[in-house]
């Protein structure tokens, strides 16, 4: 039997997964250097959305699998951290609305692409089936996310101007709230993957939460950059309110 790598192995290994994060998609690397035009982010925004709108339904499917109650008062904050007034959905629509977009363009999820809902609803699907510390263990791609909300933050002003930088909140909420979760969601695989095998299975289930986020980016970048199928409700979409952003 093959001997577990300590925590501070494990961790390492698990960081070092960042090289297939999404911030290395063409789409996020054309957005970070400032190539988007008005249309490509709202397609970006729109679909986004839905992947924002299940993250606390996510995190009530965790909460039902039944943590320890000393787990539960602290998974419970995500949730609230999402739905609350003035929290981090109701800052992902005013960035919607910044850039163009209408609470009920956002709302209806209308512009969500088939590949994108697809993609978001097997990473529910898979929480909902799993131990609560199997979806603690889907949640670590927050690890490598304060990264690109800093870089936002950092370079949008510039490369984006005509975003006003009020819209920017929910990086700003982001960058407060995430170390937080991670240091939870860390601590829970840290202790709860402590054999090799169970060790591998966490890798794998990291890299199936990796291969949602690139996929979600593989349909949107088949949409609006190359212009190509699955191209959903390329009608309504191509507006002449939004075609006017372009």
């Amino acid at each position: 039997m093959q001997k577990a790598y300590s925590k501070e192995e494990f961790e390492l290994k698990l960081r070092a997964m960042e090289d297939m994060y999404h911030i290395n998609h063409p789409y996020q690397q054309k957005m970070n250097s400032g190539g988007f035009s008005k249309r490509q982010m709202q397609g970006w925004i729109a679909n986004r959305f839905y992947y924002q709108c299940m993250i606390p339904i996510k995190d009530c499917a965790v909460l039902s699998n039944n943590p320890p109650i000393e787990h539960r008062r602290l998974w419970i904050q995500r949730v609230k951290t999402h739905d609350k007034k003035n929290g981090a959905l109701e800052a992902w629509l005013k960035l919607g609305e910044a850039v163009g977009l209408t609470r009920e363009d956002l709302l209806s999820h209308k512009y969500v692409l088939p590949g994108v809902r697809f993609a978001i609803d097997a990473y529910l699907d898979f929480v909902k089936n799993k131990t609560w510390q199997e979806s603690a263990m889907s949640s670590l791609t927050e690890m490598f996310a304060i990264k690109i909300h800093k870089l936002r933050l950092d370079t949008w002003p510039t490369l984006y101007p005509w975003i006003e930088e009020k819209a920017l909140t929910y990086f700003k909420k982001r960058l407060f709230d995430t170390p937080k979760d991670n240091i939870h969601a860390l601590d829970i695989v840290l202790n709860h993957f402590n054999t090799y095998e169970l060790q591998q299975e966490a890798f794998k289930i990291l890299q199936f939460k990796l291969d949602i986020l690139w996929t979600m980016l593989d349909y949107i970048y088949l949409a609006y950059e190359l212009e190509k199928e699955p191209y959903h409700n390329i009608d309504s979409f191509s507006s002449k309110r939004v075609l006017s952003l372009s």
